[in-house]
């Protein structure tokens, strides 16, 4: 399976372990993050009708290789997913979303018809820091119930095949006592960037992760939290609306 993001650090986040993980459960699961910090839907929009060389070309989750253009990488490979995902800071705002992912959406199935679009849920952020005070909510459940709202609603604009819930998932974790964060927004080097790596993973492949044996980690994740993050993963991606081949990707 391949895997192609339009993203940024939080796509960037989410691929950082998916490739090993699936790996290490026998699959090949090929990944690339067009990576522009803090990239919103209306620079990829710019930079797609401009046709600028500025994205690093970050594969399985490693370091970039150079730069590309989105219309070059989509030629790069015959992928079977693109994702698309609003900058975090403009993630609860709807209106920031169009006409910017309605024209992406269109230009990926005229240049990929063949792949699967799906819309990256972003999270909230952590709870008492300067992040989420600097876009005026009170909890990280408050922000994200907006961005949840946004994202559903983007998706179904653009009759998009699926949503990875990454938002949500970041969410239920934090609530469970998981510090999935580092510094208040973006995912940690541990915890965070394992869930969501198993929430990629479970979404494209519908494979059990009770047992998921990964372990080479940036940073320390204990038993325990390993334990709450696949809980916490197999309790939101185990759902229904979920289920990947409600999607239709169940060959891949």
């Amino acid at each position: 399976m391949k895997i192609l993001s339009i993203g940024n650090s939080f796509s960037h986040d989410a691929h950082r372990y998916l490739h090993e993980i699936a790996k290490r459960e026998g699959e090949n699961v090929e990944t690339v993050n067009l990576f522009i910090g803090g990239c919103s839907l209306e620079t990829h929009y710019n930079n797609l009708i401009k046709n600028l060389v500025v994205y690093d070309y970050e594969k399985n989750g490693g370091e970039s290789s150079g730069k590309v253009s989105i219309s070059r990488a989509l030629k790069e490979e015959k992928w079977d997913v693109v994702t698309l995902q609003q900058a975090s800071h403009l993630s609860a705002d709807i209106d920031t979303y169009f006409p910017y992912i309605v024209e992406l959406a269109k230009y990926v199935r005229e240049n990929c018809p063949d792949a699967k679009i799906f819309v990256h849920q972003t999270w909230a952020y952590d709870n008492g820091s300067d992040r989420l005070k600097s876009v005026f909510y009170p909890s990280a459940d408050a922000m994200f119930a907006d961005v949840r709202r946004s994202y559903d609603l983007a998706a179904k604009t653009i009759d998009a095949d699926g949503i990875i819930y990454s938002g949500e998932t970041m969410l239920k974790a934090l609530n469970c006592g998981i510090n999935v964060y580092r510094d208040g927004f973006h995912a940690g080097f541990g915890a965070g960037r394992y869930l969501l790596g198993l929430v990629w993973y479970k979404t494209f492949t519908g494979n059990d992760i009770t047992g998921n044996g990964f372990n080479d980690f940036d940073e320390k994740v204990s038993d325990n939290d390993r334990q709450i993050i696949i809980k916490a993963v197999k309790g939101v991606i185990s759902s229904e609306k979920t289920r990947i081949r409600l999607y239709g990707l169940n060959a891949l």
